[in-house]
């Protein structure tokens, strides 16, 4: 380790060498979320005060038990990305400044086949930690009434993830439209409170389901990341009987140890059966048929996608003339 007594986080005091610990007392549950998918560790090499950066390659004088597995951007452009395999890899992460990792929802086995479902929940302004929340429990309804069981964790900001293990059966896009059939009908369910309207212009003060998440190259914070916070929270699974009675401060890099002592690995059991996408295709086939709700907007850094709608701000479209 270098300059293990460097700040990271000065508001509590958090050093490198405290940051190193943290991901060793949570090795076993983390090295799970992150086991053999390419990883992308958002670094903040002067702390949470500086400028972070996305290490999207393996870098220069990595050591050689540091493994890696090539990946596929949009732009066709590849690069090799960190592939965890052992806990050294997150020690040595952390001695970098890593704070966040971003594992793709793929294994290195196939990587342009995800096996891992993701929806996150993002609070707009005007809301906060606990509407997500709300938003949470109608999703876990929606993916239970889809034969799949979804499992939550804190985003370690004001939003709410939930994940659930998926067979490799569908490439990106067919996984993105799959999310999107989902979370057309949890907002059909709450309307006031949920919104999958891409621009930001259209959101309200309700929760955006961010379905571009699912998009190749976009990823989350893992569970137990610490997040770039002055208090450095963590991003934590928890049950779905405890969402409800938890807020996001209550997990930080110095109080998640004690958390995972008690109460264990709420993720622990997400591999044991992974769920097909049937009935969110034929929700989103439903869709286009009766609603003729297509496909949305993909993130600005992808190609031009078949069947995408055009990416305009509403507000800006040119209003035909007379």
């Amino acid at each position: 380790m270098t300059n293990p007594d460097k700040i990271y986080f000065p508001e509590p005091g958090i050093t490198k060498r405290e940051l190193v610990d943290y991901y060793l007392a949570v090795a076993e549950p983390l090295l799970a979320a992150l086991l053999h998918r390419p990883t992308t560790l958002k670094r903040f090499p002067d702390g949470v005060s500086g400028d972070p950066f996305y290490a999207k390659r393996v870098p220069k004088g990595a050591p050689s038990w540091v493994e890696g597995v090539q990946i596929t951007f949009p732009s066709g452009r590849t690069a090799v990305e960190v592939c965890p395999t052992e806990p050294a890899v997150l020690a040595w992460a952390a001695n970098l400044g890593t704070f966040d990792f971003h594992p793709w929802p793929v294994r290195r086995s196939d990587v342009d086949r995800p096996d891992e479902l993701r929806i996150d929940l993002d609070p707009q302004p005007g809301t906060d930690f606990d509407d997500a929340v709300r938003v949470a429990m109608v999703l876990g309804e929606v993916l239970r009434e889809a034969g799949i069981i979804g499992y939550p964790k804190t985003s370690g900001g004001r939003g709410v993830h939930v994940l659930a293990r998926i067979r490799p059966d569908h490439d990106f896009v067919g996984v993105r439209r799959a999310v999107i059939a989902l979370a057309r009908e949890v907002v059909r369910r709450a309307p006031d409170l949920a919104t999958v309207s891409w621009w930001k212009e259209q959101r309200g003060e309700r929760v955006f389901l961010d379905f571009n998440q699912t998009a190749r190259d976009r990823t989350i914070a893992s569970s137990w990341s610490v997040r770039g916070t002055p208090r450095a929270t963590v991003s934590t699974p928890v049950r779905w009987d405890q969402l409800e009675s938890v807020q996001p401060d209550d997990f930080t890099l110095r109080t998640v140890p004690d958390w995972f002592a008690e109460n264990g690995d709420a993720h622990a059991g997400i591999d044991e059966r992974a769920y097909d996408l049937a009935t969110l295709l034929d929700w989103a086939d439903r869709d286009a048929r009766d609603h003729g709700l297509g496909d949305m907007p993909y993130p600005p850094d992808h190609p031009k996608m078949p069947g995408e709608p055009p990416r305009v701000q509403p507000s800006r479209e040119r209003r035909p003339e007379g």
